[in-house]
């Protein structure tokens, strides 16, 4: 996992505009303990009202989507330069975190009784693992917290019902799995484009850009890259999202993220999480809520576990905010100020900033203050928006195997507890939220 395995490659989204350029000792210290990124600072103030609108497991299922489309193996603090980035990824929303190479070039995820299913841990609840704990799954980083496992074992679980009902309807065995394999990457497809970018850039957005196309954003078939302002600035808007602390199951202790629900190790079934506790789910009592959007993270990523991070030569970089914010500046990632009066909308003020910045504000804490002051703390704003919509269905556009590209008017037709088919309906194919 340390070095780039393919040659799909980051670009920019917007290359006429010059690279901010922030120093880096600036960046650590707002990003650090106590800076203008810390919550903990003012969590006395703001805790009785950080809930946001949206459910608390919305900002993991986007990091889901982050992990299916990029990979970014180069080192923290730089030394490569951005155009000898490699996305380890291929750029595609094709489920290849789950799937892999398939059952002839990834057999270790399939059941050898039954190569068309994926094999689970022995009660269903975990993912299969190595004699040392170690996840057997298409991407190791979803064992990196409670959350993107049990996100990634309940798409296991929807592969394997979907198998179930195509071999009800009489589908012949050779093409079960192929057939299993695009239901489901075409249902989350529509996931992405019905149910989760609503919520994250709102349904007139979302609305326009499939019916408009890109203005800055339009690869063509098979041309596809990631653009460094989505992948090192506007899609790490979920680390904003992140709350103090979930509760795992009703009436269970409240607990943060880390260290307390790091993964990489065996889940026993007393530290299982419900997701019913962190989404939306027709029969039951609502989820929790997400950490309202307002350019600060909780105390749990502004010192981040070493299972995580690694063994770090600077101890600023246990902090996720640090870690956005280096990474903005050793890509050369414009101002947030600059892209907004390229797209047309008013800059932040320096008031809603909150914090001093010489030259230009860095693009990732720009566009959570945006989200702050623009879109009510719940959801991106006009930058942060038009980037992540423009990136995640441009994607499927220039992908020839999507949905979008090969039947556009395509409906699910897996069953919907309500009127549109949604991503709760796909984890009611998990047992453990069926019951």
């Amino acid at each position: 996992m340390d070095r780039p395995t393919g040659a799909a490659r980051y670009g920019r989204m917007f290359p006429g505009l010059d690279p901010l350029g922030t120093d880096p000792g600036l960046l650590m210290r707002a990003g650090g303990d106590g800076g203008i990124c810390d919550a903990a600072a003012v969590l006395d103030e703001v805790a009785a009202g950080d809930d946001a609108t949206e459910a608390a497991g919305w900002p993991f299922f986007g990091q889901l989507i982050a992990h299916d489309i990029t990979a970014d193996r180069s080192p923290i603090a730089g030394g490569v330069s951005s155009e000898a980035l490699r996305n380890a990824r291929v750029p595609k929303l094709n489920l290849e975190i789950v799937y892999s190479d398939g059952p002839i070039g990834s057999p270790y995820l399939f059941d050898l009784a039954d190569p068309a299913k994926f094999l689970l841990g022995p009660d269903g609840g975990d993912v299969p693992r190595n004699q040392q704990g170690v996840a057997l799954i298409g991407d190791p980083r979803n064992d990196v917290h409670l959350f993107s496992l049990t996100l990634h074992v309940a798409l296991l679980h929807a592969h394997n019902r979907i198998v179930d009902l195509l071999r009800e309807k009489g589908v012949s065995e050779p093409e079960v799995f192929d057939r299993a394999r695009i239901t489901l990457t075409w249902h989350y497809q529509w996931i992405v484009v019905h149910d989760f970018l609503p919520r994250l850039v709102g349904a007139p957005l979302t609305e326009q850009v499939l019916t408009e196309g890109g203005r800055w954003y339009a690869p063509g078939p098979l041309e596809a890259y990631i653009p460094l302002e989505f992948a090192d600035a506007a899609y790490r808007y979920g680390h904003g999202q992140i709350r103090h602390t979930y509760r795992l199951v009703e009436g269970g202790p409240a607990v943060p993220l880390f260290p307390d629900l790091v993964g990489f190790g065996p889940l026993s079934a007393d530290r299982r999480l419900d997701l019913t506790q962190v989404f939306d789910v027709p029969g039951h009592p609502p989820a929790q809520r997400a950490k309202r959007l307002d350019g600060r993270l909780a105390a749990s990523l502004i010192g981040l576990p070493e299972q995580v991070t690694g063994a770090v030569d600077n101890n600023s970089y246990r902090s996720l905010a640090v870690r956005d914010l280096l990474r903005g500046e050793t890509t050369g990632l414009p101002s947030g100020e600059a892209i907004a009066r390229l797209v047309g909308a008013a800059p932040l003020t320096s008031d809603e900033l909150e914090q001093a910045w010489p030259h230009g504000t860095p693009l990732w804490f720009y566009i959570l203050k945006e989200s702050e002051h623009r879109g009510g703390g719940d959801r991106l704003g006009p930058v942060g928006g038009q980037i992540v919509a423009e990136v995640l269905i441009g994607l499927l556009r220039a992908d020839p195997a999507s949905y979008l590209s090969l039947e556009s008017d395509w409906e699910p037709t897996l069953p919907a507890a309500g009127p549109a088919f949604g991503l709760a309906d796909l984890l009611a194919m998990t047992p453990a939220v069926a019951r």
